[in-house]
């Protein structure tokens, strides 16, 4: 078996769709955060690392460069054909329309691109950047926007200073909805002061909002950061591999079958990463998941099921 057998993964819904590998490739475009450089804040999220973007500290190669690379690595792995490239580092929606349209065109320029992941913030998605993306899509390609959300509650996103709230996640969700952008949402699991019932709310509003695909994190800590000195302090305490792979389990049979996991886990490089150790491992958290919903002859939407015939049922007694 697999996890796929148990979960809607980006994986399998791209092999449905084009009957055949489709790979997302990692881009980093160069730009900056607006909680970065003074626009709202400075210093950007208490968790985030610039290095984590660039390990090697060196200029990024050009797109074309980085997308043929990202290929030939692919090619020895999975021997994928067709490929997305996922602009990934920092907000690749936060730069005048003319830069974005001629950052996009290059990648979708490449040979054997099908489409493109824009990874961004609630905040920074303008009803313009978003008709560009509605005309991708109309063209015939594969376009999600990836919209770090972390947490539904302000006071979490305060605390991690974000820079932003739930009120702008509502906002852009609902603007892209209007033209038909699926949206991937991603949700960040052990945030401070959180527990798994803050989980299950965010997950729950998240899902009401409307959505199209999920990312689930486990809140890592990586060197340079302020979480990482607020570690070092005895004020933060990372989950268990334990504790992180019965939330997402819950989360995962709680998610409408159709919906799809771009992502069940994050990690970071071992040069990087100082707690907790179980977040360089991948694919130990992955079977973890696997073999709980296994265990629990359980697998995506089987509490939504429930909980969905639970209503049914309370509506025919009153």
């Amino acid at each position: 078996m697999a996890i796929s057998q148990y979960v809607n993964t980006f994986g399998q819904f791209m092999l449905h769709r084009y009957g055949e590998r489709v790979h997302k490739l990692s881009i980093n475009a160069k730009f900056t955060c607006p909680n970065r450089d003074g626009t709202i804040g400075r210093g950007g999220c208490t968790f985030c690392n610039n290095v984590s973007f660039n390990p090697n500290g060196r200029e990024p190669d050009t797109i074309a460069q980085q997308i043929n690379a990202g290929k030939n690595v692919i090619a020895k792995r999975t021997r994928a054909k067709k490929f997305m490239p996922y602009f990934q580092a920092y907000t690749n929606t936060y730069d005048s329309i003319e830069k974005l349209k001629h950052l996009y065109d290059q990648a979708l320029a490449e040979p054997n691109v099908v489409g493109l992941a824009i990874g961004t913030r609630p905040d920074c998605v303008t009803p313009q950047v978003l008709d560009l993306l509605a005309q991708y899509r109309d063209q015939g390609y594969e376009i999600w926007l990836e919209l770090g959300l972390q947490s539904s509650f302000n006071r979490t996103l305060n605390q991690v200073n974000r820079g932003h709230g739930f009120e702008e996640y509502h906002k852009t969700t609902k603007m892209a909805r209007a033209r038909n952008i699926p949206v991937c949402t991603h949700l960040m699991i052990g945030l401070p002061g959180e527990g798994g019932m803050h989980a299950h709310i965010s997950h729950s509003r998240v899902l009401d909002e409307g959505v199209d695909g999920l990312k689930l994190h486990p809140l890592h800590i990586v060197k340079g950061t302020q979480l990482a000195n607020e570690w070092r302090r005895g004020e933060y305490e990372p989950w268990s591999m334990e504790r992180y792979i019965h939330l997402a389990t819950e989360l995962i049979e709680s998610t409408p079958p159709e919906i799809v996991f771009h992502r069940l886990t994050g990690t970071a490089s071992a040069n990087l990463l100082l707690a907790p150790e179980w977040c360089q491992w991948k694919w130990r958290v992955i079977n973890g998941i696997e073999n709980e919903l296994k265990r629990r002859k359980s697998s995506q939407g089987q509490a939504w099921f429930r909980e969905k015939e639970l209503h049914k049922y309370e509506q025919t007694q009153h």
